[in-house]
């Protein structure tokens, strides 16, 4: 991926390799960890949650966080469960075209907000079955912190 915001492609691309064979409840737990550990890693204060369609699989607030990230994070989720793409991914689709998602989604921005840091959980076979979600740092790094926590689960052997 080049450096800088990436298109709308790349984060298309990203969406693409970024799927999983299945995914249950200790996948959601060991997703969780991870990125609680990469989070801690780098002091970042931020919330993190996962769900499969209604059901909140993992959350977790670290040092730093507050409740004001929890409302984020439900913000940032509805869209990938309005659009079933990443919320920057949908926010960068809307900058894409010259106007904001606030501008023209017609969406209530108190319901739903196209920042980065929500990004579908699909499983092969079955699509968009749920979300991750970090709110806490910049829209950027919400989204980059999902992608490389989503890399790192991806590359762990199977058992």
């Amino acid at each position: 991926m080049s450096t800088g915001t990436p298109t709308v492609s790349e984060l298309i691309a990203q969406e693409r390799r970024l799927t999983l064979p299945r995914f249950g409840y200790d996948d959601a737990y060991a997703l969780g960890g991870l990125l609680v550990e990469l989070a801690r890693e780098r002091h970042a204060p931020v919330a993190i949650d996962i769900r499969r369609g209604g059901q909140q699989m993992f959350h977790a607030a670290l040092p730093g966080s507050s409740a004001d990230n929890d409302a984020w994070i439900d913000r940032k989720r509805r869209v990938v469960e309005r659009y079933g793409e990443s919320s920057y991914l949908v926010g960068t689709r809307f900058r894409a075209k010259g106007t904001t998602f606030e501008q023209s989604s017609r969406l209530d921005p108190d319901t739903y907000a196209a920042h980065g840091g929500s990004f579908p959980i699909a499983v092969e076979g079955a699509g968009v079955i749920g979300s991750v979600t970090v709110s806490g740092l910049p829209q950027a790094e919400d989204h980059a912190l999902v992608v490389r926590a989503l890399e790192q689960f991806t590359a762990r052997p199977q058992d």
